[in-house]
């Protein structure tokens, strides 16, 4: 089955006032390479992101976000007193040193001096109880993702399909017309020859003849790299019409490979016009199957 590698998915819910929201993204790549971004209170469970991401898909991009919103009393960070009363005690000093000149005290830039403002004291727990929300949620988003991911895929299948098939038919021609090729040579070669020799008066040597045609035609062969090509696209097929959940691009794209490399194999071993055309329309539709098959799973 094909699974395409670009899609969206995202899922958002609120429980106890909070709100939270996880998005996934994923774009093309070789390998599996996740990026996550959760708020620092959450980073302890970028782990267990990275392992659902891990058992749910083999490659892929995947830019994954959570955020949450909590506006509730429980959002509030505790001042502390004693770190307060430190820095407005060595405030005053500052004051008394300047002979009695009054000093400005800013109460938002005392807030934001280090270990003034403490975290929540559930901070601890936060990543507990927010491990089993996020959870849910990257699992509804994924599911989102995966059926994008399908349907996708279906279209890809069917543009895969298409060009196999493109190739499918020349491949036929080619095949019927090679044989042909090394008669039509052996008849432009006889003619060729009985025309020189006709001005000089003399015969054609038909052994003579014969081997040159028989060299013509070993080194013009074209039968294995048909008979390879032909055996690629039955694999290429399968692989497409499978409903098996296995990855098949890194596969789907070794064949191209291959079937581009016996396609110039064909192109450079036979000088026929018509092969020439056709081995060209199939080259073409194996460079379309490569842009194909970079972007299946």
């Amino acid at each position: 089955m094909i699974h395409s590698m670009t899609g969206f998915g995202a899922a958002a819910t609120t429980v106890d006032g909070v709100h939270y929201a996880v998005e996934i993204r994923s774009l093309n790549n070789k390998f599996l390479k996740a990026v996550i971004r959760v708020p620092d209170e959450l980073q302890g469970l970028e782990p267990a992101i990275d392992s659902m991401l891990r058992a749910r898909f083999t490659r892929g991009s995947l830019p994954v976000t959570a955020r949450f919103s909590d506006t509730t009393a429980r959002a509030a960070y505790d001042i502390n007193i004693e770190a307060l009363q430190i820095y407005l005690d060595r405030l005053m000093t500052l004051n008394t040193a300047k002979n009695g000149k009054a000093v400005d005290i800013d109460i938002s830039s005392l807030i934001s001096l280090p270990g003034v403002l403490q975290p929540p004291s559930d901070f601890e727990h936060k990543v507990d109880r927010v491990r089993p929300i996020v959870e849910k949620l990257l699992k509804d988003a994924c599911d989102r993702l995966t059926e994008m991911r399908t349907r996708e895929g279906d279209l890809l299948h069917q543009d895969l399909h298409k060009h196999r098939d493109a190739i499918r038919v020349r491949l036929d021609r080619i095949r019927d017309r090679s044989p042909v090729v090394v008669e039509e040579y052996h008849q432009r070669l006889k003619q060729r020859v009985e025309r020189m020799l006709s001005e000089v008066n003399a015969m054609v040597n038909d052994g003579d003849l014969v081997r040159e045609v028989a060299i013509y035609a070993e080194r013009s062969d074209i039968s294995e790299e048909i008979a390879r090509l032909g055996g690629h696209l039955l694999q290429f097929q399968d692989l497409i019409d499978s409903t098996d959940l296995e990855p098949i691009g890194r596969t789907l794209d070794f064949l191209a490979q291959e079937m581009l490399r016996e396609a110039n194999t064909i192109a450079s071993k036979c000088n026929d016009a018509q092969i020439s055309r056709d081995i060209v329309e199939v080259k073409g539709a194996i460079d379309r199957i490569k842009e194909q098959v970079q972007n299946v799973e």
